[in-house]
This record gives C-alpha cells, sequence and structure tokens, in this order.
C-alpha cells in the first residue's frame, strides 16, 4: 500500500484486557480465568502429593467407579500417553490400581482404592478455603450466577437432556 491509500479498518485484536471485544475475547478470558483457578487448586493439591492432572483422574473413578483406561482420556482432556502416566503416578503412590476386565485381557480398569479417596476426600477439605477466597470479591447472588452460566456454557442443554 502507499501511503495516498487508506488503510483498511483494523480489525478487533484480542488483548487479554478487560473490555476486549475480539471474537477470541470469551476464550482468553476462560483461558485467564482458569489459570487462576488451576493456580489456587494446585496450591491446595501440594501437601497431598498430587497434582491438577492426578485430581482430575481421581474424579472420574469417584464418579463413574472403575473405569477402563482408554475412557480415562476423554474423561480428563488427555491423551493416551498422558493417561498412562498419570495412571502410573497414581499407581505408585497407592491411590490407584488397574484390574483386568473380564472377558478381555488386554484391557484394564482403572479403580480408585481407599487411599485414594481418602486424599480426595482430604483435596476437598485442602480446597474449600482457597475456592472461598477465589469468589470473595463477588457479590451477593454472583457466585452462583457464575457458576449457572458456566454450567450453562460448558455442558449446552442437547448435553443436559441426555
Amino acid at each position: 500500500m502507499t501511503a495516498d491509500t487508506p488503510h483498511p479498518p483494523a480489525a478487533s485484536r484480542a488483548t487479554d484486557r478487560p473490555g476486549d471485544a475480539s471474537p477470541f475475547a470469551l476464550g482468553l478470558l476462560l483461558r485467564r480465568a482458569h489459570w487462576r483457578v488451576a493456580g489456587v487448586m494446585t496450591e491446595a493439591l501440594r501437601p497431598l502429593g498430587i497434582e491438577l492432572r492426578h485430581f482430575a483422574v481421581l474424579l472420574v473413578l469417584v464418579d463413574r467407579g472403575p473405569t477402563v483406561q482408554r475412557d480415562l482420556g476423554p474423561a480428563t482432556g488427555s491423551d493416551k500417553a498422558g493417561v498412562m502416566r498419570v495412571v502410573d503416578d497414581l499407581e505408585r503412590m497407592g491411590l490407584a490400581v488397574r484390574k483386568p476386565v473380564p472377558g478381555d485381557r488386554r484391557v484394564r480398569a482403572v479403580e480408585i482404592t481407599p487411599r485414594g479417596v481418602e486424599v480426595f476426600d482430604a483435596a476437598h477439605v485442602a480446597a474449600e478455603p482457597l475456592a472461598e477466597r477465589l469468589v470473595a470479591g463477588l457479590g451477593a447472588g454472583e457466585r452462583e450466577q457464575l457458576t449457572g452460566l458456566l454450567t450453562r456454557f460448558a455442558h449446552p442443554a442437547e448435553d443436559r437432556e441426555a
């Protein structure tokens, strides 16, 4: 372009700042919120000797019961190799065990151990005051409103009806 040619209007650029009107704004805001929450929850889990990736698998096991290892990836947002490493860690720590699935010698189900349940419960106790600190700046009813909106966003109506 030459100096005489007018520039096209600038597209809205993602900045990750409050008030960002770009089409990426929502994703960037959710990413920043995730980082903030993940940092606080990591702080709660550290004294228990586990990380968020371990807690994510324990959460699935508590919710679903014994789960075939290949199903843990989609349930936690991890790839196959990542799930294998996490399950290896959980087994080493005595928090989960792999057990054969009747009828298929190649498949293993992962099951939480009693010690895993203890750590899972302790994580909730440790996280509670930190979670309260995260929402301390919200006004009356805003925590519930935020939770409701995020639930509807993360689980669209078609998911909730199933």
